[in-house]
């Protein structure tokens, strides 16, 4: 089964991810401006934003791969600086990019991950396996990931996240480029995965619908800060009109309109382009 290794810090009685007064540059530009966050263990927490807000910046820090200009976050008590590799042994990460190589089959892309995250050797076929039943993904396993639909693709990288038992889930865009059923089904197995084994899922998504059906609590970023917190249904009463739904309510707080966007050289397109927006 896939339950999260615990090490002995966690506490449920803090905030698994924190920030305090978070912040990026880049030059003369302020990506993510002094943010202050806090997200519960076991929590759906959805970070939207129009294209360029610092959505991706952020998630980018508090998985180590930017250094922050300023502040200070952890997870799970974790500095993501001083500590950095304690914390990448606690998460999992899905990029917009393509994560997943078409030219190894669904078992050999898990092997690799097994490898990289240092899961024991012992165990690292049966974590494996594991990890693609959780997803569905059992018997696709031995084709080409080149031959896979988009979603496959996607519920492919999700369980490279999985071998070595993340306590917590970051996710970019999880369903970029899928179609509905696609969506669905990616969805449908993250939302198994917090209710099952208490993983805190944080996520970005430009589709307000899964936001609003998905998520414990949301906040919405605009040029670099965070602009509302708040439930979902905290966020909508906040517009004052009672037809309203989330996507009024994004519109609300930024401003702005909503902007989002097969198979594997597919979905690979999309993100790339996606990419370049951010």
């Amino acid at each position: 089964m896939l339950d999260n290794d615990h090490n002995g810090r966690s506490d449920s009685t803090r905030p698994i991810v924190e920030l305090h007064n978070l912040r990026r540059l880049y030059v003369d530009f302020v990506a993510v401006d002094s943010i202050n966050l806090a997200v519960e263990p076991g929590e759906v927490f959805g970070l939207l934003g129009p294209n360029g807000a610092g959505k991706t910046t952020t998630i980018k820090m508090l998985v180590t791969l930017l250094p922050p200009s300023g502040g200070t976050a952890t997870v799970d008590g974790y500095d993501i600086v001083r500590q950095a590799g304690s914390v990448r042994r606690l998460i999992g990460y899905v990029p917009q990019a393509l994560s997943a190589d078409g030219n190894l089959t669904g078992m050999e892309n898990l092997m690799v991950f097994a490898k990289i995250y240092d899961v024991p050797r012992k165990e690292q076929r049966s974590r494996v396996s594991e990890a693609l039943d959780f997803m569905g993904l059992t018997e696709a396993a031995g084709r080409m990931v080149s031959t896979y639909s988009g979603g496959m693709v996607r519920r492919l990288e999700i369980a490279q996240t999985l071998v070595h038992r993340p306590q917590v889930l970051f996710l970019d865009e999880p369903t970029i480029g899928l179609d509905p059923v696609a969506r669905r089904t990616v969805w449908n197995h993250l939302y198994d995965l917090r209710r099952e084994y208490g993983t805190t899922l944080f996520l970005t998504t430009h589709y307000m619908e899964e936001a609003q059906e998905l998520c414990n609590r949301i906040a919405i970023m605009n040029h670099g800060k965070i602009v509302a917190l708040n439930t979902p249904e905290g966020l909508i009463a906040q517009v004052g009109d009672p037809e309203a739904d989330l996507e009024d309510a994004f519109a609300y707080f930024t401003g702005g309109s909503l902007e989002s966007g097969g198979a594997y050289r597919e979905i690979r397109n999309v993100r790339r382009t996606a990419g370049r927006l951010r």
